[in-house]
């Protein structure tokens, strides 16, 4: 699988900016809004295209909610006061299982993709994960238009292939790839 670098953002752009999010109706109509450009634009994060506004924004009330509960962090990444791009850090595991967090929904706008916001997304939502106890992390991505190179990149390791997994937002089926990533004390 060949990897691909970011393009990244040039000195006159601004910074880019990481933090945990919170239910404001500005926040879950700016995720919703990347929800659903996301998906328009073939994202395979669990939705099928046309997504409906009440759809996105209802999936959002509820991740957050589980956010605020301790589940799970939901990062956003803001260029000045833009958000650009989100993931989801899931902590809710089974009890077998405290060591382990997933990543989630992983989506950077189409206008600031390939420019380092998915890496940077990723690196704090593993600092936050060591921070939690966290010494594995795992994820999966589409094998059609996911994003493998970035988490290559990053350090995950490929551990496998299920195909016909689900179907993309435009129709047809994708296969999923899955990757683990020691971290913490056990890297």
């Amino acid at each position: 699988m060949a990897l691909e670098a970011p393009t990244p953002l040039d000195e006159t752009s601004p910074a880019v900016a990481i933090r945990p999010l919170d239910a404001t109706p500005e926040t879950i109509a700016a995720l919703a809004d990347l929800l659903i450009e996301t998906v328009a634009h073939g994202g395979s994060v669990s939705f099928m295209h046309p997504l409906a506004r009440a759809d996105a924004e209802a999936f959002w009330v509820g991740s957050l909610a589980a956010a605020a509960r301790g589940g799970r962090v939901v990062f956003g990444a803001f260029v000045g006061d833009r958000l650009a791009g989100t993931v989801t850090l899931l902590l809710d595991c089974p009890p077998n299982q405290p060591h382990r967090g997933e990543i989630a929904k992983m989506m950077t706008a189409v206008a600031d993709r390939r420019r380092g916001i998915g890496r940077a997304l990723l690196d704090e939502a593993e600092r936050v994960a060591v921070a939690r106890g966290r010494t594995l992390l795992v994820l999966d991505t589409a094998t059609d238009e996911g994003a493998a190179w970035l988490y290559e990149k990053a350090g995950f390791h490929f551990a496998g292939e299920i195909p016909d997994y689900a179907l993309k937002p435009h129709g047809g089926l994708t296969g999923t790839l899955i990757y683990w990533k020691r971290i913490g004390a056990a890297a």
